[in-house]
């Protein structure tokens, strides 16, 4: 087993502590208020949501608060950012109900599990509902799920999404509803297959959205809306398909999957500065474009790399994976990204949602926050072993 040393294991816990007092003056603050991404350090603001993908992450970081301290501010906290989700399961318009879902409400089910079977089944069912909406955005021809923007679009990001539908399809299956169970992993596998061949280069870069023809299915060209252009590696994109793709093996024990991500992972540590931290585009092209970071690729990719240091088949490459996670936790750490300054509400700065619509560009944004949150986690959970 790889240890955490006693240097990482300090910084992880001052900046956990950190993290709740900076979740707590928010929702102090913004009482009910789900937040996107910080305008001038500032959480609530008029600014374009683009789409309303992030309303979990908020509550998921109480529910990880809770889980480390036993805490009932943050099991009460939680609960109550949680609920008002609930009627996103048959929400069709987004392509992010992993996100919303995997993030609340499978977290209120594995902490009540043990103490209220029954509440755990009425919860569990939500997840699963939400994950067989999912599968509704399935596109027989192409097989791949379509992202919010239109059905010819396939996005990277729904490679953190589509476990949903995994763990829908586990569920069934183990309530002896085998046949909408088999139809959901086929759906998954079918997606996550033709995002491995359309989206996924040789190098182990990734491109941010495959377009197809609806009518045909006939895969047409790599695309990007947030990327610097469609033949570049968009850093979150790639973080995403690090985490996505081992989530996907850890559902199936399917090794291409496995491959896929750890191709990502080896272009990810090959290619980012020795900090952990990449720029926002790995192809941008001036040197200004580059020297803007984003540290919530960093905060998804460490998570993810975490992920595959328990699973690589290789002993080498686990120990790499788990260096180099510990690396971008403990860069994240420091105080170039951790938002000391009162005027910042956020937890991790330096993060960039949407580059070409001026959204959240060097701002905190709120997966930053909560994959970083996430990352600690599951460093103070090593060190407990």
């Amino acid at each position: 087993m790889l240890k955490a040393d006693s240097l990482v294991t300090s910084s992880v816990k001052t900046a956990f502590k950190f993290a709740q007092v900076k979740v707590r003056a928010l929702i102090e603050k913004y009482p009910n208020y789900y937040p996107t991404y910080t305008v001038a350090g500032k959480w609530k603001h008029a600014g374009e949501r683009w789409t309303n993908w992030c309303d979990g992450f908020l509550p998921g970081m109480m529910w990880i608060f809770h889980q480390h301290t036993a805490d009932d501010y943050w099991f009460n906290a939680a609960i109550k950012y949680t609920k008002p989700l609930e009627h996103r399961k048959d929400d069709q318009s987004v392509h992010d109900l992993g996100f919303i879902f995997f993030s609340s409400y499978l977290r209120w089910m594995l902490a009540t599990e043990p103490k209220d079977p029954q509440l755990a089944a009425d919860l569990d069912n939500v997840v699963v509902q939400a994950g067989a909406t999912l599968s509704l955005r399935f596109k027989e021809k192409g097989e791949y799920l379509s992202s919010f923007v239109g059905p010819e679009s396939l996005f990277i990001d729904i490679m953190m999404n589509v476990p949903i539908i995994f763990y829908a399809s586990k569920r069934l299956r183990k309530r002896g509803n085998k046949k909408d169970a088999a139809e959901l992993l086929k759906v998954a596998n079918a997606h996550c297959k033709t995002t491995l061949r359309m989206l996924l280069r040789g190098d182990g870069s990734t491109a941010h959205e495959g377009i197809f023809d609806p009518e045909t299915g006939e895969f047409l060209r790599q695309s990007t809306h947030q990327g610097f252009r469609a033949d570049s590696c968009w850093s979150r994109g790639l973080a995403w398909a690090i985490y996505g793709f081992c989530t996907a093996y850890n559902f199936t024990g399917n090794t291409d999957y496995l491959d896929a991500s750890e191709m990502c992972a080896r272009y990810y540590i090959r290619n980012t500065p020795d900090s952990g931290v990449p720029p926002w585009d790995y192809d941008a092209d001036t040197e200004e474009s580059r020297s803007l970071l984003d540290s919530s690729a960093a905060a998804i990719a460490s998570s993810g790399l975490y992920d595959l240091s328990l699973v690589s088949p290789s002993f080498e490459h686990r120990y790499l994976y788990r260096q180099y996670y510990r690396k971008i936790i403990t860069t994240l750490c420091t105080s170039q990204f951790l938002s000391r300054d009162a005027n910042c509400e956020g937890i991790l700065r330096h993060g960039v949602y949407h580059i070409h619509k001026n959204l959240g560009v060097d701002e905190c944004v709120m997966w930053g926050d909560y994959f970083f949150v996430e990352a600690l986690s599951k460093a103070l959970a090593e060190e407990r072993r």
